[in-house]
């Protein structure tokens, strides 16, 4: 389980809180994401997990990500994301290293949650799927089925509390057999955050090699 893959996952599904289209799920996305879109910050707590029963895989992770706007801090796998709004900050402590990238939309393998939501929209079908009642929670799964023939994804089921019209969790099956599910532990929304939240100090790293990518 790489970085990248869990990033790029993870901000799919925040993604998924700022817009959805398309047939009969239309109408019940819509409404989670004009919820969301009502928060000035949210604050999530994850778990991550990655099966691949023939070949006997099973990981498993915890995370943390906090999302306003364009800016997000996420923490995974030991690793901290940062993203200001201009620049991509990558944190290893393990390494004692500090990876800075420009952030641009123009590339092809920029993660941001405003490019995944434009290309999901552009990529899937949605359909309206089962309802289940988890711990007393009533869930509706809706099914997302990639356009292209091509995608290494077969379908993905999306998880949504019909009560309060957030994601409770997705559920990735990929043509490969890789069964990856990532489920919200804690939703908070409106926090007070530090205005340094999303502010990279390079005080606090300068024992840190700094590598410099622009």
């Amino acid at each position: 389980m790489t970085l990248k893959y869990t990033t790029t996952l993870l901000l799919f599904t925040l993604s998924l809180f700022y817009g959805f289209s398309q047939n009969k799920g239309k109408a019940f996305l819509n409404d989670v994401s004009t919820k969301v879109k009502s928060y000035d910050n949210i604050d999530i707590d994850f778990k991550y997990v990655l099966e691949n029963t023939a070949e006997n895989v099973k990981q498993e992770t915890r995370g943390n990500v906090v999302l306003e706007g364009e800016k997000y801090k996420l923490n995974i796998l030991g690793v901290t994301r940062m993203f200001d709004g201009n620049k991509l900050y990558s944190i290893s402590p393990e390494d004692e290293e500090v990876t800075i990238s420009q952030h641009s939309e123009d590339e092809s393998d920029a993660i941001t949650p405003s490019k995944m939501l434009s290309f999901y929209e552009d990529g899937y079908t949605y359909d309206m799927d089962i309802v289940q009642n988890i711990k007393g929670r009533k869930i509706q799964y809706v099914k997302l089925t990639p356009i292209d023939s091509n995608s290494e994804i077969k379908y993905i089921l999306l998880g949504v509390d019909a009560s309060t019209k957030h994601i409770y969790n997705l559920i990735q099956i990929g043509k490969n057999g890789t069964k990856t599910t990532l489920t919200v532990n804690s939703f908070k929304s409106n926090m007070p955050l530090s205005k340094s939240l999303f502010t990279f100090d390079n005080n606090k790293y300068k024992d840190y090699y700094i590598n410099n990518l622009d």
